[in-house]
């Protein structure tokens, strides 16, 4: 989640849209946003004046173009209009405090955060390079979002290591990977509508076997401060990529997980793209399948600066979150190690899940004005499955955790890059 931006939740349901496409459901909701107030001037206690825009018609009146592409990327207007109406509920920083922060947490245990295995334990390195051979895993990279960070040039296309972009190194790492099962080891890109057509073409100039294939994460609208449909200097309606959260519905929508699962898959080892640590690891495989549990986590150690979800118990659970949602009261500090990012998930449990994602209020400057977005984080998964925590190293050679962020941090970890894809991939 992007630091210093204005942040507040909404829980939502995966059955909402079957349930809201019922009549009397989504005249209610209609109903809601034309009669719902809105803050004004900023103020808590200022008087509240009445809206009568309608988002649902506004929705109804896109250009084809725009209705196309949306539907193409499990858009909801259901969704979207029940998060619209929540844009009203007061102060907006009152809103997404009081939303955002669970009632209490507290520090995992000694022991409930566990040691990563060496990569040259034996007993755990067979059994994962076992269930490599049969076929059990594919591996998932997520190479979404806006494409911003790195001046505009989509982040899997950018040349990390002696001419080799971050999708090079990804493709030479599925080729180990299915040279060492003996048959081809799923790879799953996750693409966004500013990614995909990049991201395809090069895989198509590569010559890209027929187990690498790609699936797109959602697409939405942003909104004003009010709850309308925002438009850009052009103006036409505004649409962003809501997160990596949206992972989960777009494996699922793909058809790639079921046909996984049908197929006698049993696991699905999800990473960012740019986090080349982040390898297939036979031995941490082999230590996942022996947890027992549906869901592992890579923790790794935080350094100054380093904010992101952190393990905690809340709501009976250990689970990932941000520190924007934990109690004011709770030193984050006090939990060593964060979320990188990188999880390894029974294939039948992500496809049958039914989790109640969280959507985060997020405030955007678009064209020097402000825009409203909705987000959600796959870190959610923890609270809906049985999960294990593994602490992974940082640093060196061994590091499973090296993301690039901008270009800036690109050229800091070139060596450390270097030397994993030397000892791990080449």
């Amino acid at each position: 989640m992007p630091r210093g931006t204005a942040i507040s939740a909404v829980a939502t349901h995966p059955a909402e849209a079957a349930q809201a496409a019922h009549t009397a459901n989504a005249a209610t909701e209609a109903a809601s946003v034309r009669a719902r107030f809105v803050q004004t001037k900023g103020k808590i206690g200022a008087p509240m004046a009445l809206t009568s825009y309608d988002l649902r018609d506004a929705l109804s009146k896109l250009d084809r173009e725009t209705r196309t592409k949306l539907d193409a990327h499990g858009f909801s207007v259901d969704r979207l209009v029940r998060l619209a109406a929540t844009l009203g509920e007061g102060d907006a920083e009152a809103r997404r405090d009081a939303r955002n922060r669970v009632a209490s947490a507290r520090a995992p245990e000694p022991g409930e955060i566990l040691e990563a295995p060496r990569r040259d334990d034996d007993a755990l390195r067979v059994r994962g390079l076992e269930a490599l051979r049969a076929g059990k895993l594919a591996f998932c990279v997520m190479a979404g979002g806006m494409a911003t960070r790195m001046g505009g040039v989509v982040k899997a296309l950018v040349e990390v290591d002696g001419g080799a972009t971050f999708l090079d190194v990804r493709l030479r790492e599925n080729e180990r990977a299915s040279e060492r099962a003996g048959r081809p080891v799923p790879l799953w890109i996750m693409t966004s509508d500013a990614t995909d057509g990049p991201i395809r073409a090069a895989l198509r100039e590569r010559r890209a076997p027929e187990h690498v294939r790609t699936f797109v994460q959602d697409l939405s609208l942003r909104l004003t401060e009010t709850g309308e449909l925002f438009v850009d200097a052009s103006g036409r309606p505004s649409t962003y990529a809501p997160g990596h959260g949206d992972l989960p519905d777009a494996l699922v929508r793909s058809g790639l997980l079921a046909e996984h699962v049908a197929a006698g898959g049993e696991d699905v080892w999800i990473t960012n793209v740019d986090n080349l640590g982040a390898t297939l690891d036979d031995a941490l495989l082999g230590f996942f399948l022996a947890s027992g549990k549906e869901l592992m986590v890579e923790v790794t150690d935080k350094v100054e600066g380093d904010r992101g979800g952190i393990p905690v118990w809340a709501s009976d659970r250990l689970q990932v979150l941000e520190e924007f949602r934990l109690p004011k009261t709770f030193d984050a500090t006090t939990v060593r190690v964060f979320n990188t990012n990188t999880f390894l998930v029974r294939a039948r449990a992500l496809l049958e899940a039914r989790i109640e994602w969280t959507f985060f209020e997020v405030e955007k400057k678009v064209d020097g004005k402000t825009a409203v977005q909705f987000e959600r984080l796959l870190q959610e998964l923890t609270r809906a499955l049985g999960t294990v925590y593994v602490r992974v190293p940082r640093a060196g050679a061994e590091s499973r955790f090296l993301p690039v962020k901008d270009p800036v941090e690109l050229e800091r970890r070139r060596p450390e890059i270097r030397a994993v894809v030397e000892t791990r991939i080449a």
